[in-house]
C-alpha cells in the first residue's frame, strides 16, 4: 500500500504549485454526459475528487454529493469553489486504503482518473466501491488505458495501474454493464491532463 503520509505531502505540493486549479474547474466531460442519469436528490460519492470539479457539478445538478481526498490543499479548494458557485458539498480527508467504507450509502459513485491505485489498492478500492453502493446504484468510471502511456499526456508510468475492458468486467463481473467504450479522445482538464488521451469510460448497475 501507498505510503499515506508521503502521497498526501506530494498531491499537496502538486496542488499548491498552481494559483488556479490543477485539473481545472469545469468538470469532466464523461461526468457531464452522464449526469443525466442521476436524479435530484441521490447521494453520490466522489473518489479522489481533488479540488472538487465533479463534486461541484454534481452538486449544481441537485444532488447530495460527498467528495474524498486524500490532500487537505485540494479539499480547501474544492470548498472555495463550492462556496463561489453557491452550492453545499460535503467533503472528507480520506485515504482510500484505510477508509471506512459505508454500506449501501450511495445511489451512484464517481472514480475519476483515480489511478494512483496499484493493482492491491485498486482491488481494495474496487469492493469499497461496490460495499457503498445502494443495491440499483449506478457507476461512473473513467480512467486511462496501457496505450496513455504512450501519449504521455496524463497519468501513472506505471502500466499496472491502468484500466483494460478485461480488467474492468473482471472487477465488476457482478454488475450490470450499461456502458462500456475504450476510445482515443483529446482532452484538455487544467495543466494536468492535455492532448490526445486513450481512455476507458465504465457505467455499471450493481445489481438490486
Amino acid at each position: 500500500m501507498p505510503d499515506y503520509d508521503k502521497a498526501r505531502e506530494v498531491w499537496d505540493q502538486r496542488f499548491t504549485k498552481t494559483d488556479g486549479y490543477l485539473f481545472g474547474r469545469a468538470p469532466n466531460r464523461f461526468v457531464a454526459a452522464q449526469a443525466h442519469l442521476l436524479a435530484p436528490g441521490s447521494r453520490v460519492l466522489c473518489l479522489a475528487d481533488g479540488e472538487g470539479r465533479n463534486g461541484v457539478f454534481l452538486a449544481e445538478r441537485g444532488l447530495d454529493v460527498l467528495s474524498v481526498d486524500l490532500s487537505p490543499v485540494a479539499l480547501a479548494k474544492a470548498r472555495a469553489l463550492a462556496a463561489e458557485r453557491g452550492v453545499a458539498l460535503r467533503l472528507e480527508e480520506a485515504n482510500l486504503a484505510t477508509w471506512d467504507w459505508p454500506n449501501s450509502a450511495f445511489d451512484a459513485v464517481v472514480g475519476i482518473f483515480f489511478q494512483f491505485a496499484g493493482p492491491s489498492l485498486r482491488t481494495r478500492i474496487f469492493d469499497g466501491i461496490e460495499r457503498a453502493l445502494k443495491p440499483g446504484g449506478l457507476l461512473l468510471l473513467q480512467g486511462y488505458r496501457p496505450e496513455q502511456l504512450g501519449y504521455k499526456t496524463g497519468g501513472p508510468p506505471d502500466v499496472e495501474n491502468l484500466y483494460t475492458e478485461e480488467l474492468l468486467r473482471s472487477a465488476f463481473g457482478a454488475f450490470e454493464i450499461l456502458h462500456l467504450l475504450a476510445h482515443d479522445d483529446v482532452i484538455e482538464e487544467g495543466s494536468a491532463h492535455v492532448g490526445m488521451s486513450a481512455l476507458i469510460d465504465l457505467v455499471a448497475r450493481k445489481p438490486a
